[in-house]
């Protein structure tokens, strides 16, 4: 569980925040997982939400709560807590209806959790260039060289090395782009996953039998976002298609995952100029 000791807090006024705050992002995965498990759970929180585009989250202001520059964040009581998963965790344990997190699940719900998340980058590679046509990096060199100036720590020590792979991301989309190579490398992995999810789904109504969990939460995420991007979900995955429709059915699940109107309009633009120049997701991984 992460959760910041007192002197890895530099914004100091956050100690006396009272209530459950959650620092989000309308268009962070993250952030879309946790506001709909918040819903399902029926939590009372208020709200604060960054702007990834302005790369908020790398000013002074935010890196003296989270300095890993992520969303979201959990402020509870002046306590503050900065990884997504353990921010589930933790509130299923505190608010246990419905349970989320059963706990005879809880060891392959934590091994799920933690495959879900080493697939973060390569969501955002999909993201960025299907969803958001984001090719260019926004992230100046002295932006995350304060990003990485040493001063934020967790638990008292430096974080350099959780930092790392998000500096190496940015240099990389600043030097080249998103190149096709890096497309079909991360959407390759997807489609391993979807194969695993399919088999599952093919005997269950939802990913860990009779009743939903944290892992449909989770996954109902990236196939939302993934489907946006132009995977074909359902002619490569119908099961998994099938169990997507009956969540978004659900306003709890899909008003959390809904784009803005001028992001949607983007996207169908773009996707059909793709289209016509053989530049969608389908044409460039053969899927």
């Amino acid at each position: 569980m992460v959760q910041l000791i007192d002197s890895d807090i530099r914004t100091r006024e956050v100690l006396d925040w009272r209530g459950l705050h959650i620092l989000h992002a309308g268009m962070s995965s993250c952030s879309q997982k946790l506001r709909i498990f918040l819903n399902l759970k029926g939590i009372e929180w208020q709200g604060h939400e960054m702007n990834l585009a302005a790369s908020e989250t790398y000013g002074d202001w935010f890196l003296g709560i989270n300095p890993r520059a992520l969303v979201p964040v959990l402020i509870w009581d002046g306590a503050v807590h900065i990884e997504s998963n353990d921010i589930l965790t933790l509130l299923d344990g505190a608010f246990p209806e419905p349970r989320l997190i059963p706990s005879e699940q809880a060891a392959e719900i934590a091994a799920m959790l933690q495959q879900e998340d080493e697939l973060h980058l390569d969501m955002r590679t999909l993201s960025f260039r299907f969803v958001m046509a984001r090719t260019k990096s926004n992230k100046t060199p002295e932006m995350l060289a304060r990003y990485d100036d040493g001063t934020g720590t967790v638990n008292g020590a430096s974080d350099h090395e959780n930092r790392a792979h998000q500096i190496e991301f940015y240099q990389r989309l600043a030097a080249e782009g998103i190149t096709d190579e890096a497309v079909r490398a991360s959407a390759r992995k997807f489609r391993t996953a979807f194969d695993d999810l399919e088999q599952r789904l093919s005997a269950t109504p939802y990913l860990l039998g009779q009743t939903i969990t944290v892992m449909d939460i989770a996954w109902y995420v990236y196939a939302t976002r993934l489907q946006f991007a132009g995977y074909p979900l359902d002619r490569l995955h119908p099961h998994v298609r099938a169990w997507w429709g009956k969540l978004n059915d659900d306003e709890r699940f899909s008003r959390e995952v809904q784009p803005p109107q001028a992001i949607l309009e983007t996207i169908a633009r773009n996707h059909a100029e793709w289209a016509q120049t053989g530049n969608a997701l389908t044409d460039i991984t053969g899927f």
